[in-house]
């Protein structure tokens, strides 16, 4: 619901225009794009495997580079959030 509440809000503000949900046997995704053609600017991946690790969740930028990872979706979620600020403001 956190991911979906963020998605609504870059909607209206004009700057995602579709999303992609990815489920596999090991992790499911949820991915945000600019132009449904283009390459999704964020993913945002939940690997169980890794949640005594290095956190289940993944932030991972346009070109597949891992920008946060952590336990918890929020934290994980705030860089972008942030940004989201700065687009309305």
């Amino acid at each position: 619901m956190r991911i979906m509440d963020l998605y609504g809000r870059m909607v209206a503000a004009g700057h995602w225009r579709d999303y992609a949900l990815s489920h596999h046997p090991d992790y499911a995704v949820f991915a945000a794009f600019r132009r449904h053609s283009e390459r999704p600017e964020i993913r945002i991946e939940k690997r169980p495997e890794l949640r005594l690790k290095q956190g289940q969740f993944a932030l991972v930028s346009e070109h597949g580079i891992v920008l946060k990872r952590g336990h918890e979706l929020a934290a994980v979620m705030a860089s972008v959030e942030r940004r989201f600020m700065r687009l309305v403001g």
